[in-house]
């Protein structure tokens, strides 16, 4: 705890020194470091929050004062591939019906915004900038679908089911700004968060106007006895096999034995 404090002072204070070394005559800019560059996902893991730090420079004392400047914080998980199912009843049975399969979208997606959206700039900047889970493009792969009308059904319903899984958060008010130009954000990442290099994207706005982004990444990675299965089943998948069978086999042995009825 107290390295990790250590840790978040020394980012503060070297935050802050970049927001002192102020230009004349520039533009506002934005910059952010993690609290972690690394998560280890062990079995005990059940999700954790990730604290964002940033620092705004070149920014306008007066449009500080009267709170208008905005941070948009988010954090992208590895673009994966998808496919939503729709179920129909058929004699009776619950069976998977019309599909439609996308690419290229974020396994996971938390935000945190210093207001809601709409009370920060006009919904047409967040669709441009693809800012928020109903914001993001949702490609559909080439001859997936058979109507316009499916996949917008299609569509709409992705978003749902990742906030149903709680892989998509929005948290509005978790970011705060610390000081004048120093900003926190504070971002959910759930239990099942997918492992593999995430993005982390602060966006800055003014008055309603986007004017800069800056962006860092973070490495989630399996650990303990998790990563080393995880790892040889990938090295080392032919071998991985045949001792998975292997232990099949005697298990069912071992219990035959025990449990048989003389």
């Amino acid at each position: 705890m107290i390295r990790a404090a250590l840790s978040t002072l020394t980012l503060l204070a070297s935050l802050s020194i970049a927001a002192a070394q102020q230009l004349p005559g520039n533009k506002e800019t934005v910059e952010i470091g993690l609290s972690t560059d690394t998560i280890a996902i062990t079995s005990g893991f059940r999700g954790t929050d990730l604290t964002v730090f940033g620092a705004l420079d070149n920014a306008d004392p007066l449009i500080q004062r009267q709170g208008r400047y905005d941070v948009v914080v988010v954090l992208e998980g590895p673009q994966r591939s998808f496919v939503v199912r729709r179920k129909d009843r058929y004699l009776g049975i619950w069976i998977n019906a019309e599909s439609v399969a996308f690419q290229n979208i974020p396994a996971s997606y938390s935000l945190a915004s210093t207001r809601s959206l709409q009370d920060i700039a006009v919904p047409k900047v967040f669709q441009q900038l693809g800012i928020g889970v109903y914001n993001m493009y949702y490609e559909p792969m080439p001859d997936g679908f058979d109507s316009s009308q499916s996949l917008k059904e299609f569509t709409a319903e992705l978003p749902r089911l990742k906030l149903k899984q709680r892989l998509y958060t929005q948290r509005i008010g978790d970011v705060q700004f610390l000081s004048a130009t120093l900003f926190r954000a504070t971002l959910s990442l759930p239990a099942n968060v997918p492992v593999g290099k995430h993005v982390a994207r602060a966006f800055l706005f003014r008055n309603g106007e986007f004017l800069r982004e800056s962006s860092t990444s973070l490495n989630i990675l399996k650990a303990g006895l998790e990563f080393r299965i995880y790892r040889a089943a990938n090295q080392y998948s032919l071998l991985y096999g045949l001792f998975a069978v292997f232990l099949a086999v005697i298990t069912g042995w071992m219990g035959r034995l025990i449990f048989r009825k003389d």
